[in-house]
Protein backbone atom coordinates (compact mmCIF):
# COMPACT_ATOMS: atom_id res chain seq x y z
CA UNK A 1 0.00 0.00 0.00
CA UNK A 2 1.70 3.29 -1.16
CA UNK A 3 2.01 6.06 1.13
CA UNK A 4 1.99 9.42 0.77
CA UNK A 5 2.44 11.76 4.00
CA UNK A 6 2.16 15.46 4.26
CA UNK A 7 3.39 17.75 6.46
CA UNK A 8 4.38 21.69 7.47
CA UNK A 9 0.92 22.75 7.31
CA UNK A 10 -0.06 25.31 10.31
CA UNK A 11 -1.29 28.64 10.91
CA UNK A 12 0.48 31.91 9.15
CA UNK A 13 -0.59 35.68 8.70
CA UNK A 14 -2.21 36.95 5.70
CA UNK A 15 0.98 37.98 3.29
CA UNK A 16 3.18 35.16 4.64
CA UNK A 17 4.90 32.00 3.15
CA UNK A 18 4.31 27.80 4.27
CA UNK A 19 5.88 25.12 2.91
CA UNK A 20 4.25 21.64 2.18
CA UNK A 21 5.90 18.12 1.79
CA UNK A 22 5.03 15.06 1.20
CA UNK A 23 7.17 12.22 1.72
CA UNK A 24 6.04 9.11 -0.42
CA UNK A 25 7.77 5.67 -1.54
CA UNK A 26 10.27 5.44 -4.03
CA UNK A 27 8.51 3.54 -6.86
CA UNK A 28 5.70 5.92 -6.53
CA UNK A 29 7.69 9.25 -6.55
CA UNK A 30 10.06 7.66 -9.91
CA UNK A 31 6.60 6.60 -11.69
CA UNK A 32 3.37 8.40 -10.88
CA UNK A 33 3.00 12.29 -11.60
CA UNK A 34 2.57 14.34 -8.08
CA UNK A 35 0.22 16.74 -7.27
CA UNK A 36 -1.14 19.85 -4.18
CA UNK A 37 -5.41 19.96 -3.66
CA UNK A 38 -7.05 21.47 -0.92
CA UNK A 39 -10.67 21.15 0.74
CA UNK A 40 -11.55 24.76 1.70
CA UNK A 41 -13.87 24.89 4.82
CA UNK A 42 -17.86 23.87 4.37
CA UNK A 43 -16.78 22.33 0.78
CA UNK A 44 -16.94 18.71 1.93
CA UNK A 45 -17.18 17.21 -1.39
CA UNK A 46 -15.02 19.73 -3.70
CA UNK A 47 -11.08 19.60 -4.11
CA UNK A 48 -9.45 22.16 -6.04
CA UNK A 49 -6.39 21.30 -7.83
CA UNK A 50 -3.48 23.42 -7.19
CA UNK A 51 -0.39 21.94 -8.99
CA UNK A 52 1.41 18.89 -10.33
CA UNK A 53 4.49 18.17 -11.16
CA UNK A 54 5.38 15.05 -13.97
CA UNK A 55 7.86 12.51 -14.20
CA UNK A 56 9.60 14.90 -16.62
CA UNK A 57 10.03 17.97 -14.55
CA UNK A 58 7.48 19.85 -16.32
CA UNK A 59 4.73 21.56 -13.87
CA UNK A 60 1.22 23.13 -14.31
CA UNK A 61 -0.68 25.21 -11.94
CA UNK A 62 -4.70 25.99 -11.26
CA UNK A 63 -5.07 30.06 -11.89
CA UNK A 64 -5.96 30.25 -8.05
CA UNK A 65 -2.42 29.79 -7.03
CA UNK A 66 -0.14 30.55 -10.21
CA UNK A 67 2.46 33.16 -9.77
CA UNK A 68 2.47 32.30 -5.78
CA UNK A 69 2.50 28.68 -5.20
CA UNK A 70 5.69 26.64 -6.59
CA UNK A 71 5.53 22.63 -6.86
CA UNK A 72 9.21 20.84 -6.87
CA UNK A 73 10.06 17.42 -5.85
CA UNK A 74 13.39 15.69 -4.20
CA UNK A 75 14.54 12.42 -6.19
CA UNK A 76 16.98 12.08 -3.42
CA UNK A 77 14.52 11.94 -0.58
CA UNK A 78 11.18 11.11 -2.45
CA UNK A 79 9.61 14.13 -1.91
CA UNK A 80 7.01 16.67 -3.22
CA UNK A 81 6.65 20.34 -2.04
CA UNK A 82 4.58 22.94 -2.41
CA UNK A 83 5.83 26.12 -1.45
CA UNK A 84 3.46 29.17 -0.99
CA UNK A 85 3.94 32.57 -0.19
CA UNK A 86 1.69 35.86 -0.11
CA UNK A 87 -0.61 33.71 1.37
CA UNK A 88 -4.45 34.68 1.71
CA UNK A 89 -7.34 33.71 4.01
CA UNK A 90 -9.30 32.34 0.83
CA UNK A 91 -6.30 30.12 1.15
CA UNK A 92 -7.58 28.34 4.39
CA UNK A 93 -7.84 24.45 3.61
CA UNK A 94 -6.72 20.98 3.95
CA UNK A 95 -3.93 20.49 1.73
CA UNK A 96 -3.78 16.75 0.28
CA UNK A 97 -0.80 15.27 -2.05
CA UNK A 98 -1.81 12.89 -4.92
CA UNK A 99 -0.22 10.57 -6.85
CA UNK A 100 -1.57 9.58 -10.13
CA UNK A 101 -0.57 7.03 -12.55
CA UNK A 102 -1.70 3.56 -12.73
CA UNK A 103 -3.23 3.82 -9.14
CA UNK A 104 -4.05 6.78 -7.51
CA UNK A 105 -3.25 7.48 -3.86
CA UNK A 106 -3.69 10.40 -1.53
CA UNK A 107 -2.23 11.67 1.72
CA UNK A 108 -4.08 12.42 4.74
CA UNK A 109 -4.35 16.13 4.90
CA UNK A 110 -2.58 19.11 6.12
CA UNK A 111 -4.30 21.95 7.49
CA UNK A 112 -3.51 25.36 6.51
CA UNK A 113 -5.28 28.67 8.12
CA UNK A 114 -4.39 31.81 6.62
CA UNK A 115 -5.77 34.60 9.31
CA UNK A 116 -4.21 37.40 11.56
Amino acid sequence: QAQLVESGGGLVQPGGSLRLSCASSGSIFKDYTMGWYRQAPGKQREREWLASIFTGGGTMYGDSVKGRFTISRDSATNTVYLQMNNLKPDDTAVYYCNAAGASIYWGQGTQVTVSS
